[in-house]
């Protein structure tokens, strides 16, 4: 009897636990549950490939402003940053020497011109004598050679006077167009001499990304001067595509590093210059896989794409990404390989094995 009471007692214990079994497997299953998603075909597509390279954002006009005056500078009236007009007095040099140099030179225009007229009215004398008989052809020609030569002193007095007026005129050194002064580099006091930079100017508007592209890239996307480019600024954003063109490229290689200087006109762009910026050059084609942004998820910093398998339940892959492509789309670099039913809008990934409840 005891026997017996054990046997069931045994039997009631197997049959716990094999309930138990059933209950957890259960569970499982009703926690995988479903996921509602619309579906999409991860596509290969056909994009360019692209070659992304930096620059440097430089003003459209820049200017080393000197004066030909070797004086003092009286005056500095501009500082860096400030904006100024076309004509506007940027330095103010002491005008005493260039005015000396002036004086002189109308001096020696006023003795040549005296110079001159005593020249002519000797010519005119010794032509009439010459017609009575009184003078002879070699007296004739030696008078004409000096009045030619008066002339030609008045000439160069008078271009002398032009040009000593020029400098006098540049101890007020202007403007040469509207613009903001990037740097002073002079102080009152210091000494303007020929060449010497006085002031940076640069134009306020119209601007350039300056970039040296490597001759490969620069033949596999046949650069020349007014092709389309295009470019981001850092302080842009990376979202905001500017088109620009190419205003001025090198017309060799530079023979050492092999590169290709090219000046990209950004438009009206507003942007400092000095800005780091970026063009993005086609050199050719390449089949990628793409999927729309909404696809990839990201927690905690870990790229991932969910798949619906064959038994219609959600797989989710590890990716890595690449360039963004047109319509909202995103190159797979690995992880997919192109022909996948890809779950677009989740908030999280879901359950490994849930089932896929597709949403039109």
């Amino acid at each position: 009897m005891a026997q017996r009471l054990m046997a069931v007692a045994m039997l009631v214990a197997l049959g716990g636990v094999t309930m138990a079994c059933g209950g957890h497997e259960a569970t499982t299953a009703m926690d995988a549950g479903a996921v509602q998603a619309r579906v999409v075909k991860a596509g290969m597509v056909t994009a360019p490939t692209t070659v992304e390279l930096y620059g440097s954002v430089e003003a459209g006009r820049s200017v080393a402003v000197s004066s030909r005056v070797m004086a003092s500078v009286t005056a500095v009236p501009v500082n860096a940053g400030e904006a100024v007009k076309a004509g506007q007095v940027l330095v103010e040099i002491d005008p005493q020497t260039a005015k000396g140099q002036e004086a002189q030179a109308r001096g020696a225009l006023a003795q040549a011109q005296a110079g001159l007229a005593l020249a002519s009215r000797n010519f005119e004398r010794f032509k009439a004598l010459h017609e009575k008989g009184a003078a002879s052809d070699l007296e004739l020609d030696m008078v004409r050679m000096q009045h030619e030569q008066a002339m030609g002193a008045v000439q160069q007095a008078q271009g002398a006077v032009d040009a000593a007026s020029s400098v006098a005129r540049e101890s007020r050194v202007v403007a040469p167009f509207a613009g903001r002064v990037v740097s002073r580099m002079v102080e009152m006091g210091d000494l303007a001499a020929p060449g010497r930079p006085l002031v940076m100017l640069e134009s306020e508007k119209g601007r350039r990304l300056a970039v040296a592209v490597p001759e490969s890239a620069a033949l596999a996307a046949g650069l020349k001067p007014g092709s389309e480019v295009d470019v981001t600024i850092d302080g842009l954003g990376r979202d905001r595509v500017l088109a620009a063109r190419v205003a001025e490229m090198s017309p060799g290689a530079d023979p050492a590093a092999h590169t290709f200087l090219i000046k990209l006109d950004l438009g009206a762009v507003e942007v400092s210059t000095g800005a780091t910026g970026r063009a993005r050059l086609a050199t050719g084609q390449r089949q990628v896989v793409e999927v729309p942004r909404q696809a990839v998820l990201a927690p905690g910093g870990l790229l991932l794409v969910v798949v619906r398998d064959a038994q219609g339940l959600a797989r989710t892959r590890a990716v890595t990404l690449g360039a963004s492509l047109a319509g909202d789309k995103v190159e797979v670099l690995s992880g997919l390989r192109g022909d996948e039913d890809v779950l677009v809008g989740l908030a999280t990934p879901p359950a490994d094995g849930a089932r896929v409840e597709e949403v039109r």
